[in-house]
């Protein structure tokens, strides 16, 4: 990008500060590759024994670096000693020339580590199409430092990882483990191609916990369900959309090894990774390429909790839903639309709308004496809160989903006309 772009106007006005997290160490550099003085290169030194769980994307032209790390994952069983993340360059859709480049960065990365390459995850984002020119990269590789400090510096590593993100976007919590007190960190980058289709862009969370590879996949696999995958700003499904799960085992649980997800000592943990898991993709949301508004989207009485996610993608996705919440306009009709067109079950004479807690459409209807004065106070907002029933189903049965999207504005299009200039 040729243009510095000002921080999103949703950005969180405090930003988290993570504790230092045993059993790993954090080091940036920059490689001068394609942005020139800012960082662009991570390093996660991990120590022996780490689990690591990881979901990607189901796009069918994965990058080499996705590619790379899901057949490191398989081959060492969910183990792992370090994470090396790229950003300016995909290295997505290279052929055999990315996927040695990949393999030649994890190697540079396994020997300033001293591991096997095969213990190396990659990630890479950036521009689709281009061979990743990988003597910068193997020299910022070895400036990088080693050693165990904990983490000194999340947001350091969260900046490092951006793109056309405006603001880094972190996220922390903590959680009673057994007798011990485990730490949750995660970093994510996201602001364009972002859609849930597995859909984080870039997010890594690390925990200081002891549990297996196994349990790990479980945790992640349904905290990314209603976190990463219920976020969208255009409908884009990335190549190289990663989500890791990585724990050092630094602090162990007292009594048996948790040796599945449903283990009740794991209710703390479970609500510490949603919280941090649903913080970061609420960032990303509101990182969104352009954004001026974010939409949270609830649609209930759905067939199921699948198909209330479709219609709530459907109208997050809507490019006119979207141009109306930029220009502030209370044209609900277009919400209908989108949900018409979702494919999903939805009776039309039992259909409810409401926006910003205001009821606009019930029974299929226009509200009896309507006034939309309020409903366009709450769209001149930043934030707008869409509701629908759709009427298929009632009571506990019935399907449900939560979804944050961005709106649509001229920003967008300047933002992405520009991105290779």
């Amino acid at each position: 990008m040729s243009q510095k772009l000002p921080v999103s106007p949703l950005a969180p006005k405090k930003t988290a500060k993570p504790k230092k997290l045993s059993g790993l160490s954090l080091s940036v550099v920059a490689s001068g590759a394609r942005y020139k003085g800012r960082d662009d290169v991570l390093l996660v030194a991990l120590d022996k024994g780490a689990s690591v769980a990881g979901v990607f994307t189901t796009s069918k032209m994965p990058s080499a670096a996705v590619d790379l790390t899901r057949q490191n994952l398989a081959a060492s069983r969910g183990r792992a000693r370090a994470l090396l993340v790229n950003a300016g360059n995909a290295n997505a859709f290279t052929g055999k020339a990315g996927a040695k480049a990949a393999a030649i960065t994890a190697q540079a990365a396994a020997e300033k580590i001293g591991c096997q390459a095969g213990e190396v995850l990659v990630a890479s984002t950036g521009v689709i199409g281009e061979v990743p020119d990988t003597e910068p990269l193997v020299r910022a590789i070895g400036k990088s430092c080693g050693g165990s400090d904990g983490g000194s510096d999340w947001q350091a590593a969260a900046r490092a990882i951006m793109t056309t993100d405006t603001f880094p976007k972190l996220a922390t919590a903590t959680a009673r483990f057994g007798k011990e007190s485990v730490t949750l960190t995660g970093i994510a980058k996201g602001s364009g191609m972002i859609a849930p289709d597995m859909a984080t862009m870039l997010a890594f969370i690390f925990t200081d916990a002891a549990l297996s590879p196994t349990v790990l996949k479980k945790l992640l696999t349904t905290a990314n369900a209603d976190s990463f995958n219920c976020v969208t700003v255009d409908s884009d499904t990335s190549t190289s959309d990663t989500c890791l799960l990585v724990a050092t085992g630094a602090k162990k649980m007292s009594g048996a090894a948790v040796k599945g997800a449903g283990d009740k000592r794991l209710t703390a943990f479970k609500k510490a990774l949603a919280q941090v898991m649903q913080d970061l993709a609420q960032q990303v949301a509101r990182d969104g390429e352009g954004i001026s508004k974010l939409m949270t989207v609830h649609v209930t009485g759905a067939e199921d909790d699948a198909a209330a996610r479709r219609i709530a993608l459907a109208i997050g996705n809507s490019p006119l839903v979207k141009t109306a919440v930029a220009g502030a306009d209370a044209n609900w009709g277009r919400i209908v639309m989108a949900i018409g067109k979702s494919g999903e079950k939805a009776l039309r004479d039992k259909l409810a709308i409401s926006i910003g807690g205001v009821q606009v459409a019930r029974a299929g209807c226009v509200v009896p004496g309507y006034k939309e004065a309020p409903v366009a106070r709450h769209m001149r907002g930043k934030e707008i809160a869409i509701a629908v029933n759709v009427g298929v189903k009632s009571g506990p049965k019935a399907g449900k989903a939560r979804i944050w999207a961005s709106d649509l504005t001229h920003s967008y299009i300047s933002i992405n006309a520009d991105y290779r200039s």
